[in-house]
């Protein structure tokens, strides 16, 4: 599997250029699902959710021209019958995992299955991650980045299907929290590499090769 983490989503035309690249071929000729959960934990989450999938959020994930579209409710999944589902997850090209809540994320994905079934997908898949869907695919996200009000009783481990931390959002207007210095304070409590991109930054992940691609900034914090 592919690693495609960003900030925002595909908001210009270098990280665009990276997830075509990623893909091996044009976007309209690609299928994809797109993963809301995480939104749904948040005020307004219900509507969040629906700009995402209608791409009319300011997180450019659904609208970008995909050949088949469809919605992976990871709610949902513990309901339904594997077969209903996993060949789906398995066939499809991309999996556009959405921002929100990264402790309600990080549960769902567990409980859906959804967390076991990626190490096993075609390393053809890409797994392409905005903010919480990002900071989700990597192995510690930090004590203190979120409160830890959301109830449901897990730590910060995440998925660990890379092997650096990640920090969104950095300096971005809507989170004065997300100064730089705030986030070197967060990543000196992370055993391992912490990136901290902000959203015109991405970090591009292809058989174990790590790169930045930004026309923004972004910081490596080293432990």
């Amino acid at each position: 599997m592919r690693l495609l983490l960003t900030s925002a989503g595909i908001k210009n035309t270098s990280i665009h250029n990276a997830l075509v690249d990623l893909l091996g071929k044009p976007i309209a000729e690609s299928s994809a699902l797109c993963i809301p959960t995480a939104v749904y934990a948040m005020p307004g989450g219900a509507g969040m959710a629906w700009r995402m999938i209608c791409g009319t959020a300011s997180t450019p994930l659904c609208e970008l021209g995909w050949k088949s579209l469809g919605v992976l409710e990871l709610t949902a999944l513990p309901s339904i019958k594997e077969e209903h589902w996993v060949p789906m997850v398995q066939e499809t090209d991309a999996l556009l995992v959405g921002g929100g809540d990264i402790l309600y994320l990080c549960y769902w994905m567990r409980q859906s299955g959804l967390a076991d079934l990626l190490p096993s997908l075609r390393r053809e898949t890409v797994y392409l991650g905005v903010s919480a869907g990002s900071m989700v695919a990597t192995p510690d996200f930090g004590e203190g980045y979120y409160d830890r009000d959301t109830p449901t009783g897990i730590s910060d481990k995440a998925l660990g299907l890379v092997d650096f931390s990640l920090l969104p959002h950095l300096d971005h207007e809507w989170f004065p929290e997300n100064s730089l210095a705030n986030l070197e304070r967060v990543a000196a409590g992370i055993p391992m590499p912490t990136y901290a991109i902000d959203d015109q930054t991405a970090i591009k992940v292809n058989d174990g090769t790590v790169e930045i691609v930004s026309e923004g900034h972004w910081k490596l914090f080293t432990p």
